[in-house]
């Protein structure tokens, strides 16, 4: 049985109709798995295939899919299956059709719902991804813990196998020693996060209903989720408006935006170099002279 007709086997086995590809057709957006679109002519499903070695990338990504998907808030495409087949493994979802922008002010009161979905402990039931790193979920009661060994620390050991500047490196060392200090008055709950919300990372179905997807789901400080929404883009005045009305945000959110989107932005210099580095050093700059006034 190939690739192909596993998939097939999968939706029949997960939808209990049987299902045979009539019409295969590549998506081009992403850049670390390949993408289709697959129908038998009624039913439409989305398929992104990797070599084998990545399959945990792809159980990580339906896990996370399914706390979403139970979590009964914002809209995510509901996962179908995983597997491998010969040297390829393959992920299997729900296709959703996407028109552009979701409404603010719903976008704001789901999201705000989904946060309100909590946990004992910060982390995840297992390790997934950040774009291609690696990122690590083992289970924490503290979350200044969790954010200085899981996050910012495993990102700056990146940094230092990477080669990048010692004193950058120190910097932000420095930096992850003072993280209680960002929380001296703010004590965040474990909510469930998407984890990589960007812009890329969301959008509306054909009635403007908000859809999340991609997600490197944990349970942490739903700060984390909302700081990465300005990073690169933003939801619009009209998201926070109903977000705050439904969960009011920490004063200290203003400040802590940075520090956690400086994961984030080490992320990108330990995957692609370039400016990020010297931004990421910004940041940190910025972040200890907060601490130290």
């Amino acid at each position: 049985m190939n690739l192909w007709q596993q998939v097939e086997a999968a939706i029949t086995k997960h939808s209990g109709a049987s299902f045979s590809i009539s019409r295969k057709q590549s998506i081009g957006g992403g850049s670390i798995n390949r993408a289709y679109r697959v129908t038998d002519g009624l039913r439409t499903y989305f398929v992104k295939t990797n070599r084998k070695e990545l399959a945990f990338m792809f159980e990580a990504e339906e896990k996370g899919l399914e706390a979403l998907y139970a979590s009964n808030s914002i809209k995510v495409p509901e996962p179908v299956s995983y597997g491998v087949s010969g040297q390829e493994c393959y992920f299997i979802m729900e296709w959703l059709n996407l028109h552009g922008q979701p409404k603010g002010d719903l976008f704001g009161s789901k999201m705000a719902e989904l946060h309100r979905v909590t946990h004992e402990k910060f982390g995840f039931i297992m390790d997934n991804s950040i774009g291609s790193t690696p990122q690590l979920n083992s289970w924490s009661d503290n979350w200044i813990e969790f954010w200085q060994q899981h996050r910012l620390g495993y990102q700056l050991q990146l940094a230092k196998q990477n080669g990048l500047k010692s004193r950058f490196i120190e910097k932000g060392w420095l930096l992850s020693e003072s993280t209680p200090l960002f929380f001296n008055t703010y004590h965040p709950v474990a909510s469930l996060l998407h984890g990589d919300l960007w812009s890329g990372n969301w959008g509306a179905d054909e009635a403007g209903v908000p859809v999340i997807f991609d997600p490197a789901t944990y349970y942490g400080d739903r700060e984390a989720d909302l700081a990465m929404m300005e990073l690169f883009g933003h939801p619009g005045r009209a998201f926070y408006n109903a977000y705050q009305e439904a969960y009011p945000l920490d004063e200290g959110f203003g400040i802590r935006k940075t520090f956690y989107n400086l994961y984030h932005i080490l992320n990108h210099a330990n995957m692609f170099g370039g400016g990020y580095a010297s931004q990421a050093e910004t940041m940190i700059d910025r972040l200890l002279a907060e601490v130290k006034s």
